[in-house]
């Protein structure tokens, strides 16, 4: 049964915090989701000497675009399933505790892949045609991770549909529009991104567990348990540090990129926050301080990239 809009939907957001509730319903926190492998790929085709500033601002604008229309798709389907209400912990359940309209946040995210749509055009013209292919799943990935008869974040793949489409193929597809070619370095350089934007997803479902079981959700922490759910986060964390240190050894990366070590502190916060505490509200931090290590972590890593290519 659909929830029923709260009384102060009347006055739309005159009455509450205007451009900040929406500003807040894009989930800005997750958004380095997006920007940090638009980065990444671009810093890869530095080894090619190529750099092209116009298809580097349209690839980043339309992932920020898609991310956002996914997580406002999330915020009405939430809403329409009877998921949301006012004591939602978090930012998801704007529509009921804000009063906006679940068909303006639908029509709103609509528009952001319309806008998307066209920047992929210019992507396309300036790179290859097969892009649009890629560029239409991921958008269809987007609107099915809450869309649908069956909701990509109701099964036990969001952590893993996330990392790959999000982290690994955007990253791929930045690198791409830029020199043409795939290459081993790429793809392997991807792997520790693919891996903490999956851990992204990981921490709000660990932190949302409790609710998604009461609502018939089958994530991967309500099929774990929280304690194993969080060593599985703990084991991503790992698992990306040692693939850096992997690639240096190898030679795939230059050494540079050991500067990831510097985001360890965030990934030790998020665990110990998730450790120490059980109610929704307590792990808000610890799901925040995941989605940082990713900033870090990725940002670092092409910084990393950036210095050995210019002092190599």
């Amino acid at each position: 049964m659909q929830p029923q809009l709260p009384s102060s939907s009347k006055s739309g957001l005159e009455s509450n915090r205007g451009f900040q509730v929406w500003w807040q319903m894009t989930r800005p926190h997750t958004l380095t989701a997006s920007f940090v492998p638009v980065l990444l790929g671009s810093a890869l085709a530095l080894r090619y000497e190529k750099f092209h500033l116009g298809l580097f601002i349209a690839m980043l604008l339309a992932s920020l675009f898609i991310q956002i229309a996914t997580n406002l798709f999330n915020e009405y389907y939430d809403f329409k399933n009877g998921l949301d209400n006012e004591n939602s912990v978090g930012i998801g359940g704007t529509i009921v505790r804000d009063g906006v309209k679940p068909k303006t946040v639908l029509n709103l995210a609509l528009g952001l892949y319309g806008i998307s749509l066209l920047l992929g055009v210019y992507i396309c013209m300036n790179s290859s045609w097969w892009l649009a292919l890629v560029g239409l799943v991921c958008m269809a990935a987007g609107y099915l991770y809450t869309g649908g008869p069956l909701p990509i974040s109701s099964t036990p793949f969001g952590e893993l549909l996330s990392g790959f489409f999000m982290g690994f193929l955007i990253i791929l597809i930045s690198f791409f529009i830029q020199t043409g070619t795939i290459d081993q370095t790429s793809v392997l350089v991807s792997i520790p991104i693919m891996l903490l934007v999956g851990g992204i997803n990981l921490s709000n479902n660990i932190r949302d567990r409790e609710g998604d079981k009461e609502s018939g959700r089958k994530t991967l922490p309500i099929l774990l348990g929280k304690k194993k759910a969080v060593y599985l986060l703990a084991f991503i964390f790992i698992v990306s540090y040692l693939w850096v240190l992997t690639l240096i050894i190898t030679g795939v990366a230059p050494v540079w990129i050991a500067l990831v070590v510097l985001s360890t502190p965030k990934a030790i916060q998020a665990i110990n926050g998730f450790i120490h505490n059980n109610l929704p509200i307590q792990m808000a931090p610890a799901m925040k301080a995941t989605a940082q290590t990713n900033t870090f972590f990725g940002f670092l890593l092409a910084v990393g990239l950036f210095i050995g290519h210019f002092f190599s």
